[in-house]
């Protein structure tokens, strides 16, 4: 059975894992989802919501699309909320590993993953925000899901989302609340 989309956005990123998460959330707005490759504009900033409202805005700007942008982070407290805004780029430099090598003897564990979520559809502009609470595990657990899921427990589990499948995670995920919110509001304001 073929899925019937309303509406079409187009998420701009290099994730294949961001794109079948959101894409499975979308399915129940009746919202397609295809994945961009264009550059993304970034800029640096300690506010989520204004890197990733800066780069849906030029994204849209530039191609003339309804675009989706999201951009998270993982801030830990006994860090200081660090990496944060940072995060993509601390995973590809040190990695989950260096991570847990920053936590050593810390009993502290609690942590945050902040995910924002900007849609331009002409004339709109969405910002909505999605946040899930647990704690960074002792070491690495689990073969699925990318970047800082194999250490993050979210509150009320023992597994990390790693160790969890897309619908399992979705349940808890920051990003799944950033872009349900998102795309409810939109179809609030846009109507078929």
């Amino acid at each position: 059975m073929k899925n019937t989309c309303n509406y079409t956005l187009f998420f701009l990123t290099d994730n294949k894992h961001k794109v079948l998460e959101v894409s499975e959330i979308a399915k129940k707005y009746n919202v397609c989802i295809e994945q961009e490759h264009a550059s993304k504009l970034e800029i640096q900033s300690m506010d989520l919501a204004e890197i990733a409202w800066y780069a849906a805005v030029n994204h849209y700007l530039h191609y003339r699309k309804p675009v989706l942008v999201e951009d998270a982070g993982l801030f830990i407290k006994s860090l200081n909320g660090f990496p944060g805004p940072y995060s993509s780029y601390v995973f590809r430099t040190i990695g989950s590993n260096g991570i847990l090598r920053l936590m050593e003897g810390i009993d502290d564990r609690e942590a945050y993953f902040e995910s924002v979520v900007v849609i331009v559809y002409e004339p709109y502009i969405i910002i909505e925000k999605g946040r899930v609470y647990g704690e960074i595990s002792r070491e690495p657990r689990g073969e699925k899901g990318f970047g800082f899921d194999p250490i993050f427990i979210p509150k009320g589990e023992k597994r990390t989302f790693a160790e969890m499948d897309i619908a399992e995670k979705n349940k808890y995920s920051h990003r799944a609340k950033a872009v349900s919110k998102a795309l409810e509001k939109l179809l609030t304001l846009v109507k078929v």
